[in-house]
């Protein structure tokens, strides 16, 4: 298995400046790949402040110029909300500029907000993300294509901007059987995104899936999960508590727009309680926030249950601070991955014994 750099990009505080929030996730994904993570990832939403990136593939491009081993990555984005054979072409593009380090994260969407504001139906979202996947191979595996859905048509014609070599690697998101049914039988690994999980919720995840997998004929043990979890290492235990409230900020505002329950007052998202919201107490443990050595019992106890393929860490919420999360990436590398591999042995020998 692998780690991945998660960069959502919201903003707590009012009149939050959108390039600040670029350039923090820039020096991000610069620290990351200096300290050894495999893919850097990057969200997509609209219109609130719980996330200022609307194209995911736009911030991976210039990032091509930036890095040079990490791969880039789309955590996701959400198809239906685009023409789609512009978007192809700017996936080939993208894979193009970064020489083929593209991981591409697809998704159906889940925020009526957005939709309605794209002029899109949120019920309609899973099969265009079907039909575009579609076109999608057909695309990068032909010179020409056509194509005749019912919601998408397309003369024949050529995608000039190709991917460098192979289509880039799919992953997908979202709770939805018929999206983890195409996942099994295409071999794709599913991001398992909600931050507060516990590790009995994620195993429950992972077994569904694996009833899944069974259905279609295929190995459960074959099963390819990525986890997102926010991360803090630190000693301090007011940070941790920051950090703490910071991330409750982040999933309340998710709440209410997954469940269309979100208030804005201006331009700002109102931030409320959730239904069965946990205390703060009981959020801290389903977080993986302290001391290196509590961070890494934390993760080793949750590698050794739910067998993740990767982990998207998330070292930024809310308010918290940008030297935070840079702390926190580097001692991540120096000091909790050394204590995980102490612990479960190489973790390249976990991933390609999950895979064999």
């Amino acid at each position: 298995m692998h780690f991945g750099q998660f960069n959502l990009m919201g903003y707590r505080t009012p009149g939050a400046k959108a390039h600040e929030l670029y350039d923090n996730a820039i020096e991000q994904v610069k620290a990351a790949e200096a300290n050894g993570f495999e893919i850097a990832w990057f969200a997509e939403h609209h219109f609130s402040n719980y996330c200022v990136c609307p194209s995911p593939l736009m911030m991976l491009a210039r990032l091509a110029g930036e890095t040079a081993r990490i791969r880039l990555g789309s955590a996701v984005v959400v198809t239906p909300l685009y023409q789609p054979v512009r978007l192809i072409s700017e996936i080939g593009m993208v894979d193009a500029l970064t020489h083929g380090r593209l991981v591409l994260g697809v998704g159906s969407g889940y925020q009526p907000y957005e939709f309605e504001r794209f002029g899109e139906q949120l019920e309609h979202s899973v099969p265009k993300l079907f039909e575009f996947m579609e076109m999608l191979e057909l695309a990068f595996s032909r010179d020409t294509f056509s194509y005749q859905g019912r919601y998408f048509r397309l003369p024949e014609t050529h995608i000039a901007s190709r991917p460098l070599g192979p289509p880039p690697e799919i992953w997908v998101a979202g709770d939805n059987a018929q999206l983890h049914q195409m996942a099994a039988r295409k071999g794709w690994t599913v991001m398992l995104t909600p931050r507060h999980a516990s590790v009995a919720q994620l195993l429950e995840v992972r077994r569904r899936l694996a009833d899944i997998y069974a259905a279609e004929g295929l190995d459960r043990g074959r099963v390819a999960i990525a986890p997102l979890r926010h991360m803090c290492i630190t000693k301090t235990k007011a940070e941790a508590q920051d950090f703490i409230d910071n991330v409750r900020h982040q999933i309340r505002l998710s709440q209410s727009l997954r469940f269309r329950e979100e208030l804005i007052d201006g331009v700002m998202l109102v931030e409320k309680p959730y239904r069965n919201e946990p205390s703060s107490e009981d959020l801290a443990k389903h977080v993986l926030v302290g001391d290196a050595d509590t961070v890494a019992e934390r993760l080793t106890a949750l590698v050794r249950a739910a067998q993740p393929r990767h982990m998207l860490l998330h070292f930024q919420a809310g308010a918290s601070p940008q030297r935070t999360a840079l702390h926190s990436i580097q001692a991540f590398a120096e000091r909790v991955r050394p204590m995980l591999e102490k612990e479960l042995g190489p973790l390249e020998k976990l991933g390609s014994e999950q895979a064999a």
